[in-house]
């Protein structure tokens, strides 16, 4: 017997315990489930490690040229919307400013006279117009009645010369037949007295048809003179016109003087360079004494209210992935914290296609290589503003997004 049992192998672990063999089978059959139930909920996220907080950075340039007088903050000082961050030496523009200030005041002096002008040029143009054309009627007026006297001495005269003709004729008779004793003398002496008259009337007449005629002479040169003074009233209405273009031309010279009063008003304002956005300043380069130009770049503005994710994620990943998807965004930076956000956008094309050189497949030797593309990711404004209250968001942090793309 003793033979019989030391002959009897020993019992393994599990025939010794039995137990042992099901938990194992259970504990296999767990692992397999747990397995499967992690590759279930896995395969519902997409992650990357290639992401980070994006914002933002707001380079601060100078819009006029001058000697820097102050700079009131440094690298990494936080600044209100508005605050002068840069001054530069004013003085030229505030005499640049002085100088375009007098040019506008005379400028406006200039076209204010010249406004004037036109209604006293209007008023006198209508006045002389009336004046001439009155003129050139009475002088009408006169030329025919001066013709009308002329007329009247011509007949006049031609009557004396019928009255002279028949005088004269009469004391011809008379003096023949006074020399045959015929008639008295006293009949010769009244037509010889009779003839002289006449001769005499005859010669006043055409003293008066000349004097006439001179009268219709002047009316017809005051007539001319009338008549040249309508025409040179007529021209008065170019004259207003050109009055009112010296007035036109006086308000563009002052618009124009203005603007250059308006640009030496900005020149001046520019002096001070304020921050345009709230934010953290950084790369300052601009320092006291310093003479810059402009669009020379001497500090930036970081704003941390404004501040997104973007995470570039394997051409692979994007299958599903679309925008309004639920993210949870781990941040190294607040202790892996989860922040919840949301997929604003997927990029128009590789991050490659946007590089400085972007390869071009078409020579060499082409390798496979995954693509990668960027993707926005917004924050939750409540989630963002709970874990930013102190600029704990900024952009450059390293963040491991999970999208939830099933």
């Amino acid at each position: 017997m003793a033979n019989e049992e030391q002959n009897t192998p020993p019992k393994g672990l599990f025939e010794r315990k039995p137990w042992l063999s099901k938990a194992l089978r259970v504990l296999v059959v767990l692992a397999l489930i747990g397995a499967a139930l992690f590759w279930w909920q896995y395969r519902k996220y997409e992650n990357t490690d290639d992401a980070q907080v994006d914002g933002h950075i707001y380079p601060i340039s100078a819009r006029v040229s001058g000697h820097v007088v102050k700079v009131n903050f440094e690298d990494g000082e936080f600044v209100k919307a508005g605050t002068v961050l840069v001054e530069i030496d004013s003085r030229d523009y505030q005499v640049a400013v002085a100088r375009a200030k007098a040019d506008y005041m005379d400028a406006t002096a200039g076209s204010q006279a010249a406004q004037f002008n036109v209604p006293i040029s209007q008023v006198g143009s209508s006045s002389q117009i009336q004046s001439a054309e009155s003129g050139v009627l009475n002088a009408e007026a006169g030329v025919t009645a001066a013709t009308k006297q002329v007329e009247e001495a011509e007949a006049r005269l031609t009557q004396a010369q019928a009255n002279a003709k028949l005088a004269n004729a009469d004391l011809a008779r008379y003096a023949t037949l006074v020399g045959k004793k015929e008639i008295s003398q006293q009949l010769y002496d009244q037509a010889s007295a009779a003839s002289t008259s006449a001769n005499a009337t005859v010669t006043a007449a055409a003293a008066s048809v000349r004097s006439a005629q001179e009268v219709v002479k002047q009316a017809r040169a005051r007539l001319a003179q009338a008549h040249a003074l309508l025409a040179n009233a007529k021209i008065t209405p170019k004259q207003i016109a050109a009055t009112e273009a010296r007035a036109r031309a006086g308000e563009a010279q002052a618009a124009r003087s203005k603007a250059v009063l308006e640009q030496a008003e900005l020149n001046l304002s520019y002096t001070k360079i304020v921050a345009p956005v709230d934010g953290i300043v950084g790369n300052r380069s601009a320092q006291v004494g310093q003479n810059v130009q402009v669009g020379q770049e001497m500090l930036s503005i970081v704003p941390l209210n404004d501040v997104w994710v973007t995470a570039n994620f394997k051409e692979t990943q994007l299958e599903h992935m679309r925008p309004g998807q639920h993210v949870e965004i781990e941040v190294d930076a607040i202790g892996g914290k989860k922040i919840r956000g949301t997929v604003t956008s997927v990029g128009g094309a590789t991050g490659a296609r946007f590089s400085l050189l972007p390869p071009e497949n078409a020579t060499g030797n082409y390798v496979k290589v995954v693509q990668r593309v960027p993707v926005r990711i917004d924050f939750d404004d409540r989630n963002k503003s709970d874990f930013n209250q102190d600029g704990r968001l900024r952009p450059g942090l390293s963040v491991i997004p999970d999208v939830r793309v099933r």
